[in-house]
C-alpha cells in the first residue's frame, strides 16, 4: 500500500483553459502537477501495474462548499502524470 498527502486539488473549473479551440491545463493546474511529481518523486514511487483500487481522503483547506466529485479529476490526471500508476483506466 502506498499512502501520500498531497495539497488539495484546483476543480475541474479551474484546472482546465479554453483558447480558442484547444484545451489546456491552466497555470494552477500545471502548479498542481508539479506539486504532486514532486510528492511522489521524494516518497519513491515506481509505477503499479494491473488493476488498481485508490481511496481519496478530502479535506478542504477552508470552510466553502465544494463539489467533491471535482476533486478526483485532477488529483487522478496528475498521480498519472507523477508515475505512479501508467493509465487512469487501472482504477477499478
Amino acid at each position: 500500500m502506498i499512502e501520500l498527502e498531497l495539497p488539495y486539488p484546483p476543480s475541474v473549473n479551474h484546472y482546465y483553459r479554453y483558447v480558442g479551440r484547444r484545451v489546456l491545463i491552466s497555470r494552477v493546474g500545471r502548479a498542481f502537477r508539479r506539486q504532486v511529481c514532486a510528492v511522489v518523486a521524494a516518497a519513491g514511487v515506481k509505477p503499479l501495474a494491473g488493476p488498481l483500487r485508490i481511496t481519496i481522503e478530502v479535506f478542504a483547506p477552508d470552510r466553502r462548499r465544494r463539489d467533491i466529485d471535482n476533486v478526483q479529476k485532477a488529483l487522478l490526471d496528475a498521480l498519472e502524470h507523477g508515475g505512479v500508476y501508467h493509465d487512469d483506466s487501472q482504477i477499478v
